[in-house]
């Protein structure tokens, strides 16, 4: 016999943050609220008469340094962090309660969402979880940048990334269904170049920015370490990754390929699965480990790195 089916998770009780946006660098509070079973994640815009947008692959809109959603006029931007916080840890309903445009940075990883989901708990919910199980690959190619889907058993990422020095190449190899999300991926933060900072800045972007919130690099290495893992880069990409696969509306049971890919082949990767419904089918019946509560399991991601 193969594990029991999972069923929905929620959060036992509501969780508040504050920050600025990375981008924007407004100020915004937000605040988690438990939801009821069937309900996905849903973000509430409180200073639009409670506007709400869901976080789905059909409300996704510009994506170039990050994963943003609309519905008519309104937007949400910067979702990728705590979607991935969410389906990382196995939340499947959620409602964000958000007064201004941009998700908070914070320390621009996903591991302040996991600390409070882990401090608040999680609540199991009577409907059983449906997985988008892969049936056929689907692929995005735009030159040398890849991504693919493929059928295989758990959530299996493999990403490639291939930047200026210091990073360099790094590979990453894991499955999201051992559950080691919280201790192997959520602490991985944003990184970027001082050299683009007067551009990125002149086109309005990371007002927010700051050495408390990204990783800084300059040609000659890391200004304000030291990193969190020798790998770090790679593994915020995977972070990326699993937020913006949120969208899919459901977690994937399959394997997922990426090389030198971002927010917008990420998103493009999620549309293009939603419109062949041909290339998968909803399960339930996933052959994952069974998620650990509250503790996460013991280590079984293994990075590779050249």
């Amino acid at each position: 016999m193969g594990p029991e089916p999972h069923f929905e998770r929620t959060i036992r009780s509501a969780i508040e943050f504050s920050g600025v946006g990375l981008h924007s660098g407004a100020p915004v509070s937000m605040r988690l609220v438990p939801a009821p079973a069937g309900s996905g994640i849903v973000f509430r815009r409180t200073d639009l008469d409670n506007f709400e947008i869901s976080a789905t692959g059909r409300n996704v809109a510009k994506v170039s340094y990050a994963t943003s959603l609309m519905r008519g006029s309104v937007l949400i931007s910067t979702t990728e962090h705590l979607l991935s916080a969410l389906i990382g840890y196995g939340v499947d309903n959620v409602i964000v309660e958000i007064d201004n445009l941009e998700v908070p940075i914070l320390d621009g990883s996903a591991l302040p969402y996991v600390r409070a989901i882990e401090e608040s708990g999680v609540k199991q919910q009577r409907r059983r979880r449906e997985y988008m199980r892969i049936l056929k690959a689907v692929e995005v190619r735009d030159g040398d940048k890849f991504i693919g889907v493929y059928p295989g058993k758990g959530y299996a990422i493999d990403y490639t990334i291939d930047f200026p020095e210091p990073i360099g190449y790094e590979t990453f190899r894991g499955d999201l269904a051992t559950g080691d999300y919280a201790k192997l991926i959520a602490p991985a933060r944003t990184f970027g170049f001082k050299e683009d900072e007067a551009m990125l800045r002149n086109m309005g972007l990371i007002r927010g920015v700051s050495d408390e919130s990204a990783i800084i690099l300059s040609r000659k290495g890391v200004e304000n370490g030291p990193l969190r893992f020798a790998d770090e880069f790679v593994r915020h990409k995977v972070l990326d990754l699993i937020g913006d696969l949120a969208l899919a509306g459901r977690r994937i049971e399959g394997r997922v390929v990426a090389e030198r890919a971002g927010h917008a082949m990420h998103t493009a990767l999620v549309q293009r699965l939603l419109r062949d419904r041909s290339a998968w089918e909803l399960a339930h019946g996933y052959n994952e480990v069974r998620e650990p509560e509250p503790a996460m399991a013991a280590v079984r991601l293994q990075p590779v790195t050249a």
